[in-house]
């Protein structure tokens, strides 16, 4: 058998691993749970695979991020590695087939979410399926102190009594040492589990902080002076648009992305960032994660984010080819005094819960009793226009009610189109004779999607206009026109935020709210609010072991390329302290000489760079000197 090494290098032709992928291999291999904290773009998906290539089975990864999903599957495929994926979307005929080949084919991975975990489709084949390793990516999600929690993720620790003996890989870039307990109990952890931390430390990457009179002119300035590639986040899907259209105004190739744009252009606009067609992408925190771009060279914060976990997970997208990148955020005083009041908002008390969740329940019309596993389409906009709500209000009642687990909600909901057909096949021949404009579009479905008379399937309209030669507006037209027809079902693809009833509608006095846990969580986030506007406020400190302090990794040396560190390096000096300065160091050296030692310790009250600073113009002036044997004296006038 093949040991690491070899497997490292046979499929990703590499000779040695980075710092800490070893000792992890080993545990893993060695059977031990394991938790491993690797910043953004420190190789965690090597932790997994490569044990999971050296055993007998498969690894089960658990991921909450499709895209990031379908990207590792296709990278294993790309090295000959067999790989499957579940996710929200695919038909019930796939999923059975995927299943299947999970169980009784020879694959290596399969990815799911952890809702997946819990369906009975997956249980019925899950003791067939031959499970090495769990690799829990996100793991940070599985504790409800931590900045993003998701209550499936409670569930994971579920499946582990029908999994004896195979060990547990918990992966995240960004977690609290409370965090980090928090996971190792949530997953329940054996005895002698071992925990690995990857250093935080970035030497190639400069972080600042400015408070600047006009962040648009900042943004412009950084921009201008920075060349290459870059990233700028921002709060507001409206601030995104704006900021495009900022930068393309003075010269600068930029684009916007949110959560809200149409998968199909999502992916155009990322797709021409990472080929440098656009220079700039504006965008809220839905833009970023799993992109594999190594030569970001800034990363712009144009809003103060709400944790440092975020702020530390962004910011380290630049410079991953180890060259020179920027960190910058940008604040004024508004928005401190604005983060401030975000706790009250987040968290509001329960009378506001239940009065969102009535107005949500008679949104959709739901009879007391109903609604559990029912689908919606949710303008949110229009919910907070009929009931007279404060849409930032509903959408934090929102994230309690499904930390609640009464509902799920997502605002980044896509689902495919879906066609099957609801005819006899004597029926469609008949059809097809009648009606033959629309021969191309049936015989396109036909040959492209399996069991589509039995299952609604997934279908990509843009593919099938290329696979029958015609243009995707006239497949869409015609599939619409047979669907009044009463040939097939067509669901356009959906692409609306969507709230999911996990529960069935109950009496609003009767609704149950866990107020401990809430104010629980309310702490927690206080306590990272205060995080972050430290971090923003502090002006002495090196910026990249404060952000390493913070995730516990206590041994990063100053980096000397922050802001702080270069001001303390090159400290500016007011005309009032230079002469205080000045002042300080003539009364020092007037009745006898001073060594340099001497004279900064009777004025420890002063930087000493700054002391130096104004020393060294004194001596440039011919005030002061500095004798063979090194005493700094007065010249004589």
């Amino acid at each position: 058998m093949e040991n690491a090494v070899e497997i490292l290098n046979r499929y990703w032709g590499y000779d040695t691993f980075r710092p800490l992928q070893d000792e992890i291999i080993n545990s893993i291999l060695t059977g031990h749970d394991t938790l491993a904290l690797m910043p953004t773009g420190g190789g965690k998906s090597i932790c997994f695979q490569v044990p999971a290539m050296m055993k007998e089975g498969l690894c089960l990864v658990i991921s909450p991020l499709i895209a990031l999903m379908k990207d590792q599957v296709a990278n294993l495929k790309q090295k000959g590695i067999p790989a499957l994926s579940i996710y929200s979307g695919m038909s019930y005929v796939e999923v059975v087939k995927t299943l299947k080949n999970a169980a009784y084919g020879n694959f290596k991975f399969l990815f799911v979410s952890p809702e997946r975990l819990e369906t009975e489709l997956f249980l019925e084949y899950f003791s067939s399926i031959n499970i090495n390793l769990v690799a829990v990516d996100e793991a940070h999600c599985v504790s409800q102190w931590g900045y993003d929690f998701r209550p499936p993720y409670l569930r994971i620790a579920a499946i582990r009594d029908s999994l004896r003996n195979v060990p547990v890989l918990a992966l995240t870039a960004s977690a609290t040492i409370e965090v980090q307990n928090d996971i190792c109990d949530k997953l329940n952890f054996k005895n002698k589990y071992n925990r690995f931390q990857q250093s935080f430390e970035r030497s190639n990457l400069s972080y600042s902080v400015f408070n600047p009179s006009s962040k648009q002119n900042k943004l412009i300035e950084i921009l201008k002076k920075v060349k290459g590639s870059g990233i700028v986040y921002c709060k507001t899907r409206r601030r995104t648009r704006e900021i495009e259209e900022l930068l393309n105004t003075n010269g600068i190739k930029a684009s916007h992305y949110h959560a809200g744009l149409s998968n199909d252009l999502r992916n155009i606009r990322q797709e021409e960032w990472i080929n440098n067609k656009t220079r700039i992408m504006a965008c809220t925190n839905a833009f970023g994660m799993g992109i594999d771009k190594p030569d970001v060279r800034t990363v712009i914060h144009y809003d103060v984010p709400d944790a440092l976990e975020n702020y530390y997970q962004e910011a380290g997208r630049a410079g991953r080819d180890g060259k020179k990148a920027y960190a910058v955020l940008l604040f004024n005083q508004q928005e401190i005094s604005d983060l401030k009041k975000q706790s009250s908002i987040r968290f509001p008390d329960i009378p506001t819960i239940k009065n969102v969740y009535a107005a949500l329940v008679n949104y959709f019309q739901l009879p007391s009793g109903s609604g559990e596993d029912l689908s919606f389409d949710f303008d949110i906009n229009d919910f907070v226009k009929k009931f007279n709500l404060n849409a930032f209000t509903v959408n934090n009642v929102l994230k309690i009610l499904e930390q609640e687990e009464l509902i799920s909600y997502s605002d980044q909901f896509f689902l495919p189109s879906t066609v099957v057909f609801t005819t006899e096949k004597a029926e469609l021949e008949l059809f097809e004779k009648t009606y033959p404009q629309y021969d191309p579009v049936i015989k396109g479905l036909l040959r492209s999607y399996e069991g589509i008379f039995d299952y609604p399937s997934p279908v990509n309209e843009t593919k099938l206009a290329k696979f029958i030669s015609l243009k995707k507006e006239k497949v869409i037209a015609d599939l619409i026109e047979i669907k009044k027809m009463g040939i097939i079902d067509y669901t356009p693809q959906k692409e609306n935020p969507q709230i999911k009833f996990l529960q069935n509608r109950v009496n609003t006095s009767d609704l149950i709210i866990n107020q401990q846990n809430i104010l629980k969580r309310k702490d927690a986030f206080e306590k990272r609010l205060q995080a972050i506007l430290k971090y923003v406020r502090e002006q002495h400190s090196c910026r990249s072991k404060m952000l390493a302090a913070y995730f516990n990794d206590l041994d990063v040396k100053r980096c000397g390329i922050c802001d702080n560190c270069l001001h303390e390096k090159n400290p500016a000096i007011s005309k009032e302290e230079f002469e205080k300065i000045k002042e300080g160091i003539k009364n020092s050296i007037t009745e006898k000489p001073s060594s340099s030692k001497e004279l900064l310790r009777q004025m420890h009250g002063f930087n000493q760079n700054k002391i130096l600073k104004v020393l060294n113009f004194l001596q440039e002036e011919n005030i002061v000197s500095i004798t063979g044997d090194g005493f700094i004296i007065m010249k004589p006038n």
